[in-house]
């Protein structure tokens, strides 16, 4: 089974028969992309509304890795109704591929090539330059704004 992001709905992507998405996908879609989703909903595509305990194993795991910030709401859906089916998740964006490769969701990529590592974000202060390995809404030492930074 597969679990369509809006991309591949955008970038017309050749699904399988056996295909699902969540509904907010549906809501992000506009134009021949909307006519897409209909299409594939109407032959049978499966509508997944993940489970609570679920989405809140995602939020958990995205928060480690640092994306939880760059994730939707949508995002977390997919990924959490990937995980639960167990099924292959079909997007390009990176920060969903990073938290898939934690929880070992396996990921199709669609336009472009899919990430290299998996990474650990951290969190740097624009103010005092301190390093933190977990998001916080102000730095604690001098109350700057914090910005996601590769860790290598």
């Amino acid at each position: 089974m597969e679990i369509l992001d809006a991309s591949a709905f955008i970038n017309e992507y050749d699904a399988g028969d056996d295909v699902a998405t969540v509904p907010a996908v549906g809501d992000e879609l506009d134009g021949e992309s909307s006519y897409r989703y209909d299409a594939l909903e109407g032959s049978g595509m499966y509508i997944h509304v993940p489970e609570e305990a679920v989405v809140g194993r995602i939020e958990r795991a995205a928060s480690e890795s640092g994306d939880k910030e760059e994730l939707s709401e949508t995002d977390i859906e997919l990924l959490a109704a990937a995980f639960e089916l167990d099924a292959r998740l079909v997007t390009d964006d990176y920060a969903m591929q990073n938290v898939a490769e934690r929880l070992d969701i396996h990921v199709e990529f669609i336009a472009r090539e899919g990430i290299a590592e998996q990474r650990d974000w951290d969190f740097q202060c624009q103010g005092c330059g301190r390093v933190f390995d977990e998001n916080k809404e102000r730095c604690p030492i001098c109350g700057s704004d914090l910005t996601r930074k590769n860790p290598s």
